[in-house]
Order: C-alpha cells, then sequence, then structure tokens
C-alpha cells in the first residue's frame, strides 16, 4: 500500500512551494499525519516540520445526454499539506 499517491502541481502549490515551503499531495485516506510525514522524508529526502491534511467527500454530478441524464460521483480523497523545515525543497521536475 503506498501511502502517497501523487504531488499536487498547480500554480497555487508551486507559489506556497517556493514562498513557505509547503507542498501537497494526494494520499492514501487510511494514512494519519506521522505516516505521511515519514513517507514524504523517506521518498523526497527532506525534514518535515508539519503535516495538514483534509478529506474530500465524493460530490453526485449530473449531466445530459442523447439518451437523458445520467447520475454518478466524483471520488472522493484526502489532501495533505506538508510543510518543510528551512532551506529544504522538493523538485518535481527533475526526474523529466
Amino acid at each position: 500500500m503506498s501511502i502517497l499517491k501523487k504531488p499536487i502541481i498547480s500554480e497555487k502549490m508551486t507559489g506556497l512551494g517556493e514562498k513557505l515551503g509547503q507542498y501537497a499531495f494526494i494520499v492514501d485516506m487510511d494514512a494519519n499525519k506521522l505516516q505521511i510525514k515519514q513517507a514524504v522524508e523517506k521518498m523526497y529526502e527532506v525534514s518535515v516540520d508539519s503535516v495538514n491534511t483534509h478529506r474530500y467527500r465524493g460530490k453526485t454530478a449530473m449531466r445530459g445526454t442523447r439518451n437523458g441524464f445520467t447520475k454518478g460521483t466524483k471520488g472522493r480523497c484526502k489532501k495533505a499539506v506538508v510543510k518543510l523545515k528551512e532551506g529544504d525543497t522538493i523538485d518535481f521536475y527533475s526526474s523529466i
């Protein structure tokens, strides 16, 4: 079971990473803050200062098709914002 699913790479999170040293990840729904901290430190070899988490519930969505309306749900997820200690950075683009 992998705790870190994928990093969130957006304009807002890139700015937070440069200014405040905060990086966001989509994580496993059952992972706690300690497990997330250990996974980030092991994978990126940095020192984590704090971890904030937020759980997003799955939302219902409807769309009109040729055969009528279709109802479904969007997936639920858990997001973790990790703040690194002063001087540490994560470079997501180094392996591209």
